[in-house]
C-alpha cells in the first residue's frame, strides 16, 4: 500500500476556467480519506486526477514518494471503483473478477488465489458462478470492489460507489466497505461520496471541498466539534448548525453576545477587545438546544414538527432576523406545533463566527 501527497495541485480547462487550486494534502498509508463537498466542489475531478483520467494542470502528485503526473493510469497501482458496477454481464463473478489479471497474463494458480482470497473478504464465496443479473445491487458493487481487490493495487480509489443502491440498500453496503477497511487495514483507500454519514462513518479523515480548494481536513469529531468556517460547519451535521447572528457586548476571556433574535448569551470562548462591537454568529447545533437549560438562545413560534420516534425535529418561522431555526429534540415532543417555545443549550455547545471564520471553536 502507499502514501500519496498532493502539492499545490490544480486544474484548469480550456486554460481559462479553474475548477481546483492550491490542494495541499499528505494521505498516510492504511488511512481511508473521504472526499465530500457541494455539487461542482471538484471532489469527482480530483479523485479522477489521482486516478490518472484527468491531467493534472499544475502542482504534483506523488505516490511513495515518486511524481507521477505523466505516469498512465495502468501504471499507477491504482483501482478504481465507480458508481455504475461496469460488469460485464456475460460473465459469472468468478470471471468478472479473474478479467484484469488474465489480461496481466497471471497464470491460472495466481488468478484462483487472488479470487479466493477476496471472495472470502467480501463474502461472495457462494455466488462465484452466478452472473452479475442474478444478483442484488449490493452484491454487484461488492463484486465491483472484488475485481479491484484481486489486483493488490497501492491505492483504492471509490466515486461515490453506493449513489445507485436504495436506501436500505447503502446502509448495509456501507457497513460491508467499513468491514472491508477492517480486514484490510493497511490498505490505503480515497472515497468520494455527497452523503456526509458515509464520510463520518467511514473516514479516517475528511477533506472537505469549497470554492475550488480544501476548507478544513480533519477526523469526522474534529470538523464536527471544531470547524474552522461556517461553511463547514453548516455542511458537517444533519440539520445544518443554526447560526444566530449578533454583535460582541464584551469580548474578554469569555464573550457576552446580544442576538439580533432578543436574547442575550455569554459565550466561553475568549475574544481580542478589537472585536468590541463586531457582528458576529453565534453557531449552535439543532441536537444542542433543548425545551430548558442554562442559557436561553431563542424563543420562536413552531411552523412544523417531524416526529422520527427517536427524535423530534422542530422548525422555526422566520423571527428576529433569523430564518430556518431548527431544533433536534430527543424522543417524542408532542403537541408543539403552533406554539411560542423557547430554546436553550449549554454554553460549552456554542460557536463563535466572526467574518465566516470560527474564532475559536469550543474545547
Amino acid at each position: 500500500m502507499a502514501d500519496l501527497k498532493l502539492t499545490d495541485v490544480e486544474k484548469t480547462y480550456g486554460g481559462t476556467v479553474n475548477v481546483l487550486k492550491n490542494i495541499d494534502l499528505d494521505i498516510q498509508k492504511g488511512e481511508l480519506v473521504v472526499f465530500v463537498g457541494p455539487s461542482g466542489c471538484g471532489k469527482s475531478t480530483l479523485l479522477r486526477m489521482v486516478a490518472g483520467l484527468e491531467k493534472i494542470t499544475g502542482g504534483t502528485l506523488e505516490i511513495d514518494g515518486q511524481v507521477v503526473n505523466d505516469v498512465p493510469p495502468s501504471q499507477r497501482g491504482i483501482a478504481m471503483v465507480f458508481q455504475s458496477y461496469a460488469l460485464y454481464p456475460h460473465m459469472t463473478v468468478r470471471e468478472n473478477m479473474a478479467f484484469a489479471l488474465k489480461i496481466a497474463k497471471k497464470s491460472k494458480a495466481e488468478i484462483d488465489d487472488a479470487i479466493t482470497k477476496a471472495a472470502k473478504v467480501l463474502q461472495l464465496d457462494p455466488y462465484l458462478d452466478r452472473l452479475p443479473k442474478e444478483l442484488s445491487g449490493g452484491q454487484r458493487q461488492r463484486v465491483a470492489i472484488g475485481r479491484s481487490i484481486v489486483r493488490d493495487p497501492k491505492v483504492y480509489l471509490f466515486d461515490e460507489p453506493l449513489s445507485n443502491l436504495d436506501a436500505a440498500l447503502r446502509v448495509a453496503t456501507r457497513i460491508e466497505i467499513a468491514r472491508l477497511k477492517e480486514a484490510m487495514p493497511d490498505s490505503t483507500m480515497i472515497y468520494v461520496t455527497h452523503d456526509q454519514v458515509e464520510a463520518m462513518t467511514l473516514a479516517s479523515r475528511i477533506v472537505v471541498l469549497a470554492n475550488k480548494g480544501i476548507s478544513q481536513v480533519g477526523t469526522p469529531l474534529e470538523l464536527y466539534e471544531t470547524p474552522q468556517n461556517e461553511f463547514v460547519a453548516q455542511f458537517i451535521g444533519s440539520p445544518s448548525m443554526n447560526l444566530l447572528a449578533g454583535k460582541i457586548d464584551t469580548p474578554g476571556k469569555t464573550t457576552k453576545v446580544t442576538l439580533d433574535a432578543g436574547p442575550s448569551v455569554t459565550v466561553p470562548i475568549a475574544t481580542d477587545a478589537s472585536l468590541s462591537g463586531a457582528q458576529v454568529n453565534v453557531g449552535v447545533r439543532p441536537e444542542d438546544l433543548a425545551l430548558d437549560g442554562a442559557q436561553k438562545m431563542y424563543s420562536g413560534h413552531v411552523d412544523l414538527t417531524e416526529a422520527l420516534g427517536e427524535i423530534t425535529l422542530l422548525y422555526f418561522d422566520e423571527h428576529g432576523g433569523e430564518a430556518g431555526v431548527v431544533a433536534k429534540l430527543p424522543g417524542i415532543a408532542r403537541d408543539l406545533r403552533g406554539k411560542t417555545v423557547d430554546l436553550f443549550a449549554d454554553p460549552a455547545k456554542l460557536h463563535l463566527f466572526h467574518k465566516g471564520q470560527t474564532l475559536r471553536a469550543p474545547s
